[in-house]
């Protein structure tokens, strides 16, 4: 973060002062979680976080941003800014705070680039690559994790200072007007629109309103901005009309300004010819799954619009390595057996991807794949769960081992094509051991489920050959 005093951010975000110096500077890290306070910093106090205000403090915070006046334990006084009262009594005043914070320090960075990503999967991948393929070009911040939201969004923004050339964002939604929030607060150069997808359609009705709330990032371009669209997904082509800023599409279409052609697998490891108006070169990822191309595709869209060398970014794609955990993430056990753990999160459309990638890295292996619940389907949750049932059996999964009641239609629908290697478990415990079970040396196992489904944990489990959860979480 740029220096600041403490009279600045309370200026910046209509707080007040209380039992803190108006000539304190704030050199460090803006946080939302105490233990990551270093001295110099500040500490963002939402909802349960006032609780830990003092510890902060103790942890060399220079300040509290709280959305009311905190008491210290043993302390005499909580130097603290106090911010006003939020418009939205659903959403915390410091937050609201600290989004204001973000947006006054983004207004300086007048050399910094703002790249946004949205989409309905993919986004902290194509994310973590955009970061990873920029920072050969300048000095970079990428979020950690996958901060996407209200909070997120300005943290990962405040982590910016003067030397930074690149911000990349991870803009997420849960409802329209959301990413509008996001934009007013950190607005974009670049907008990268991924997809639409079935993700949270529970809770937004139609593929029709996700696209709705994700075109609102190519909706916040200035005309001098840049929209970068999956030219392979028709919701996401269509906001091309959503904004007077010129659009590069990337995809496998034939009229995609970056694209990939003659696309293979090594082992399940993508390997395609990327091109582009300057030329076609070769990328081989290290990632796993096909549907990481599109992801590739996006950062380099982003790369050669800042000026990158098409080689370069070839290179850097190349290169590149998972940096978020529970993505497809592969790993070799001892005795040959191979685990995929892709249980940070599901929905159809990712559900699929890691089951049609399943059989290639198996290579004629015997495969099993542990599947759990894919959440905020809303109605549709029984259909898309017996699709996903079919497509196992039509892959020909060598096991299927199905957990929780909440996926049980993976179960009907495979059953429904004559599939009959079938095992139920109650939960990721039980999972466990009929794992353990039916193991056989050189097996790869695919674990996949929404976050809240808490398999990530098991694929673990699996990994080190445990013989119990306790302690994977």
């Amino acid at each position: 973060m740029i220096r600041m005093t403490l009279a600045e951010i309370a200026e910046a975000v209509g707080g007040e002062l209380r039992d803190a110096p108006a000539d304190a500077v704030v050199t460090g890290p803006v946080v939302a979680d105490s233990r990551q306070v270093t001295p110099g910093g500040l500490f963002v106090a939402d909802g349960a976080g006032h609780r830990f205000a003092d510890d902060a403090v103790r942890r060399g915070a220079v300040a509290v941003l709280a959305s009311r006046p905190v008491l210290g334990r043993g302390m005499l006084d909580i130097p603290t800014i106090l911010a006003p009262s939020a418009p939205d009594a659903m959403v915390d005043a410091s937050v609201v705070a600290v989004g204001k914070l973000a947006h006054l320090v983004l207004k300086r960075l007048v050399d910094t680039t703002v790249v946004a990503i949205t989409g309905s999967q993919g986004k902290t991948t194509t994310k973590d690559l955009v970061g990873q393929v920029l920072a050969g070009a300048g000095p970079t911040v990428t979020p950690e994790q996958s901060l996407n939201n209200e909070l997120g969004v300005p943290l990962t923004a405040l982590r910016a200072d003067e030397e930074t050339r690149y911000l990349v964002l991870e803009m997420g939604a849960r409802g329209v007007g959301h990413i509008r929030y996001l934009t007013e607060i950190a607005p974009p150069d670049i907008s990268v629109v991924l997809n639409v997808g079935h993700a949270h359609i529970g809770e937004f009705g139609s593929r029709e309103a996700i696209a709705q709330a994700k075109g609102e990032l190519v909706e916040a371009l200035h005309e001098d901005g840049l929209a970068i669209l999956n030219a392979d997904d028709p919701l996401v082509r269509a906001m091309t009309m959503r904004s007077a800023a010129p659009t590069v599409l990337f995809g496998e279409a034939e009229d995609a300004a970056v694209r990939a052609a003659k696309v293979w697998s090594d082992a399940g490891r993508p390997v395609f010819e990327l091109v582009s108006p300057h030329g076609a070169t070769e990328v081989r990822m290290k990632l796993v799954g096909r549907h990481y191309v599109t992801c590739a595709l996006a950062a380099a869209a982003v790369g050669l619009a800042v000026g990158m060398d098409l080689e370069v970014v070839a290179q850097r794609l190349s290169s590149a390595i998972a940096l978020a955990r529970w993505r497809m993430e592969v790993s070799e056990r001892p005795d040959g057996v191979t685990v995929v753990n892709d249980a940070y999160n599901a929905n159809p459309d990712s559900m699929r991807a890691a089951l049609q990638t399943l059989p290639e890295i198996a290579r004629g292996r015997r495969t099993i794949a542990v599947l759990g619940e894919m959440l905020e389907l809303g109605e549709l949750s029984d259909t898309e769960h017996e699709a996903i049932g079919r497509l196992v059996a039509n892959l020909k999964i060598s096991r299927l081992i199905v957990v929780g009641e909440g996926a049980r239609g993976i179960e009907r629908g495979a059953r429904a094509q004559g599939y009959r290697h079938i095992s139920f478990a109650r939960d990721a415990a039980h999972a466990l051991k009929i794992v353990r079970k039916e193991l056989r040396s050189r097996d790869v196992v695919l674990v996949k489920s929404s976050r809240d489904a808490g398999l990530r944990y098991l694929g673990d489990a699996i990994r080190r050959g445990a013989e119990t959860l306790e302690d994977e979480a």
